[in-house]
């Protein structure tokens, strides 16, 4: 299982977006300041799917909603945003460190994807990496 083999040590941002591709269904994965809109690194992707422009518009949601958020008086932090497309599902995890404003990118084939595994995978990658 996936959560064994990160949960207890610290990797590095090319091991953790390798992780993430182990995902079942992973087509591409990405680590984003979302200050800048700037990736810190991939894995994935392809023709299938440009994960630096997926990575800068995924930026402006994660922008969006933190001001929504805060035009609504609410005082919670993100822990991830999900968009359901018809054949893939795109998870948003922010990081939550030292005021980083970092946020894990993760596309997924949908007919091949677990949801609920994907989002316990990606919470203890992101609990793993080391920055």
């Amino acid at each position: 299982m996936l959560c064994q083999r990160v949960e207890g040590y610290l990797m590095d941002i090319e091991t953790a977006l390798k992780e993430a591709m182990t995902i079942d269904g992973a087509i591409g994965a990405s680590l984003v300041d979302y200050e800048s809109g700037m990736m810190l690194g991939s894995a994935g992707g392809g023709r299938t799917l440009d994960l630096e422009a997926a990575s800068a518009g995924n930026t402006d949601v994660v922008r969006a909603k933190a001001r929504t958020l805060d035009a609504l008086g609410i005082k919670e932090g993100i822990e991830d945003i999900l968009i359901t497309l018809d054949r893939q599902y795109h998870l948003i995890r922010l990081l939550h460190r030292g005021g980083s404003p970092l946020f894990f990118y993760l596309a997924l084939d949908r007919p091949r994807a677990n949801l609920a595994l994907a989002r316990h995978s990606l919470r203890a990658i992101a609990r793993g990496l080391d920055l």
